[in-house]
């Protein structure tokens, strides 16, 4: 599947006198049907595609309606296929000759409608029978007024509802369910493209490209990858390593239950490392008191010690803080604050352990 990456700096906006149809009559009618038929109408006699209609804001000024109304109207339009809805960019003119789909994340509109179908199909409701009322089933489902209207107009867009006079009834119930629809994340989406891209392109001990790279060949944001390759963490798929190590794979098997190869489980995880990292500054700087200072005397600041230490002051201070509940140095604010030493430290015990080497790898090899 190709997917398109839009830009919004790379599209041009539609303004609603761009519109040269008469405006809909909107009196004792349902606005939002109303709406959508006009640009309907209107887009099907020109050519616009990959522009952005108007905002909401905009077309609710000019015609008069709610925004509400206008978020009613755009998912009418994407749900017959006119345009994209994308976050943060806006609602995008699709062309009906392209083939390539818009990634896009599973939406709360989306959600509320499979928790109404699935209300329909377990309800004693029969078809031809009245429907309940928008606010009768947000009560019932726990979701709020306007993504109940959204989703009724979406069914009898799909024929699983009618209106006949003031009332709207069931028509059928032959629909289905999607109960998968309450995982597929984007990122859970984009986790499943990313193993089965991993498997087929990449031998174990490979290193995958960038998180940028790989963003832009998704089609997604680099944190969706860096979720998505979190996750495949998880799963004994993919191992992240700190600095120009990158993300190696150390499995090909689509099977999430693999056990990696111990050779390549030697990385601790980045977690590990760091309270390695921190671990490390705290026995020089027991070091520096055994050798410098005696109970009851004031250390330097942190910017002193990460001056002597060439540390980051962040690094210093959590140092200071793991030697504080070791019960080494208590802290003291106002004018004659600062830190101070309250007990000798052990400095011939070894208290780090080297924890670039993974736990489980170590109890094997014993």
């Amino acid at each position: 599947m190709n997917y398109i990456n839009y830009k919004k700096n790379e599209l041009n906006r539609i303004k609603v006198s761009d519109i040269n149809l008469p405006y809909p009559d909107l009196k004792n009618i349902n606005k939002a049907q109303a709406i959508a038929d006009w640009l309907i109408k209107w887009l099907d006699g020109n050519n616009f595609e990959d522009c952005l209609l108007p905002t909401k804001a905009e077309f609710a000024y000019a015609l008069g309606v709610s925004l509400g109304t206008i978020q009613n109207v755009y998912k009418i339009l994407e749900d017959k296929g006119y345009i994209f809805l994308k976050q943060r960019i806006g609602a995008i003119i699709k062309n009906s000759n392209e083939t390539k789909k818009l990634r896009k994340q599973t939406s709360k509109a989306d959600i509320a409608l499979e928790i109404i179908k699935k209300y329909i199909s377990s309800s004693d409701i029969n078809v031809g029978d009245k429907f309940i009322s928008s606010r009768k089933l947000a009560i019932k489902t726990g979701l709020s007024l306007n993504s109940v209207r959204l989703s009724i107009n979406k069914l009898i867009n799909d024929n699983v509802l009618e209106i006949l006079g003031d009332c709207v009834v069931l028509k059928t119930k032959d629909f289905v369910v999607q109960d998968s629809i309450y995982s597929e994340s984007l990122v859970n989406k984009i986790t499943q493209d990313l193993k089965k891209y991993v498997a087929e392109n990449f031998k174990v001990g490979e290193k995958l490209p960038s998180h940028t790279k790989l963003a832009e060949k998704f089609k997604v944001s680099v944190k969706t990858i860096h979720n998505s390759i979190k996750q495949l963490e998880k799963e004994n798929m993919l191992l992240s390593r700190r600095g120009t190590y990158g993300t190696i794979v150390i499995n090909t098997s689509m099977n999430s239950a693999f056990e990696p190869r111990r050779e390549m489980s030697i990385f601790a995880p980045a977690q590990d490392t760091a309270f390695y990292h921190y671990e490390k500054t705290q026995n020089k700087i027991k070091r520096i008191i055994s050798e410098n200072y005696g109970i009851g005397s004031k250390l330097p600041s942190i910017k002193e010690f990460s001056t002597l230490l060439d540390l980051s002051p962040n690094t210093i201070r959590k140092a200071l803080n793991n030697l504080a509940s070791e019960g080494i140095l208590r802290f003291a604010r106002g004018r004659y604050g600062g830190t101070f030493v309250i007990d000798m430290p052990d400095v011939e015990e070894q208290t780090f352990r080297w924890l670039a080497v993974n736990p489980r790898y170590a109890q094997k090899a014993n």
